[in-house]
């Protein structure tokens, strides 16, 4: 059985769903240990996908599933998740429904196999399709409110690779001729699925991977002139190599010896500098004063959905509110450490209000209102003075990844 072509792909695929939605865990780690057996790239690729638009579409592929039975599945049910496979393979992924069949059969037997067999049969006979936007899950929904539709549009498809120039000067000439857009100053835009490591001027450092929402924090401290300037919770290091380039004397502290080792490697490869510091950030002590703080505190991560729509299903309250403790712990200590005079920056890749409007009102400093002329096209700051994008922004351009941030100068 295991010699059938295509199937450790979905085996594969299998034991991610079921990693992320019955143990919580993130995708990204799942994907490590249910690929660790598979040898080609191509079929790494593709239980990936199928794994990601299971859980981007998850909500309308169990309406699927349950308009075709008579009792509904179980949510842990084995023959539901392996519907949920074959059911985006064929409406998200073009796989023929004979191809589909013969790949996600065979993880099954008995009963089940022909339960399966019957629903996917029965609903390829019907004129079904799925909508143009994902559904929602009711917990995701409630929580983002109004946003929640614009938010949804924005994770219909994967998104497309961005890349941070090291120097500004040439950034349309260098979009042109690399084949890709940009949308801000020292920012390219480049199609989804781009190989990075044979894109020109990768071994020379020029630019790194960097998704547009995520450069926008260090980009309102704008240029440093020899300033010091300390990146808390820096790992894997995008910031870090932005503030360096815009001319900030760099103090990169992150508590992973993991995450830093890729951040060397990354000042490494750019030729940049940055004083790097492991340390638990609730717990350092700085030896000297910075001109700035950036604090990209740890978060729910939900506004990377677009790219990991696992959050949209792991994350629910208890993370939120574990995530909201610990951001308002590293904002005290920040604080702290600021001198009169400095600005600090607080940032999170999340789409809570708990982790970023919520922690921003609680920030005792003198706020330092976010203007649009600081934001690419399309941006604007909010009617308070803080920046939120969403995932359905810049729809036009693919939009971007989900942040809040908040500037303030003591």
């Amino acid at each position: 059985m295991s010699d059938i072509p295509g199937l450790p792909a979905r085996r594969a695929a299998l034991q991610m769903i079921d990693a992320v939605l019955h143990r919580g865990e993130t995708l990204e780690h799942a994907e490590r240990n249910a690929t660790r057996r598979i040898r080609g790239p191509a079929d790494k690729a593709l239980a990936m996908a199928i794994a990601g638009e299971t859980l981007r579409w998850l909500t309308d592929l169990d309406a699927l599933i349950d308009s075709a039975t008579k009792k509904n599945l179980p949510p842990d049910a084995k023959p539901r998740s392996v519907l949920r496979l074959m059911l985006a393979q064929w409406l998200r992924l073009d796989t023929p429904p004979h191809a589909v069949i013969a790949t996600a059969l065979p993880l099954l037997s008995g009963g089940p196999r022909r339960l399966a067999h019957g629903v996917f049969s029965a609903l390829n006979k019907q004129d079904i399709a799925l909508p143009d936007v994902p559904t929602l899950p009711d917990h995701a929904a409630e929580r983002w409110g109004d946003r929640g539709p614009a938010i949804a549009s924005g994770i219909v498809t994967p998104p497309p690779l961005d890349l941070a120039l090291k120097d500004w000067s040439d950034t349309d000439e260098r979009a042109r001729s690399m084949g890709g857009v940009s949308l801000a100053p020292g920012h390219i835009r480049m199609p989804r699925g781009t190989p990075i490591d044979q894109l020109p001027s990768y071994k020379t450092g020029d630019w790194w991977v960097q998704d547009l929402a995520a450069s926008l924090p260090a980009r309102l401290l704008g240029s440093g002139q020899g300033k010091r300037v300390l990146d808390l919770c820096a790992a894997p290091g995008g910031k870090t190599l932005q503030l360096a380039a815009a001319g900030w004397k760099v103090t990169a502290l992150d508590i992973s010896e993991r995450r830093l080792d890729k951040l060397r490697q990354n000042l490494q490869r750019t030729g940049l500098e940055a004083e790097i510091v492991k340390a638990n950030a609730l717990t350092y002590v700085p030896a000297k004063q910075f001109d700035a703080i950036l604090l990209d505190a740890p978060c729910t991560a939900t506004g990377t959905c677009r790219r990991h729509p696992d959050v949209i299903h792991r994350i629910h309250d208890r993370q939120i509110e574990e995530m909201a403790e610990l951001q308002n712990a590293l904002l005290e200590r920040a604080i702290e450490w600021l001198p009169d005079g400095s600005t600090l920056i607080y940032a999170v890749c999340s789409l809570e209000s708990a982790e970023g409007e919520a922690q921003a009102d609680s920030v005792g400093l003198t706020q330092v209102p976010i203007t649009a002329d600081e934001l690419p096209a399309g941006l604007q700051p909010t009617e308070d003075g803080w920046l939120r994008t969403d995932p359905g922004m810049l729809a036009e351009q693919s939009g971007l990844d989900g942040f809040f941030v908040g500037r303030w100068r003591k």
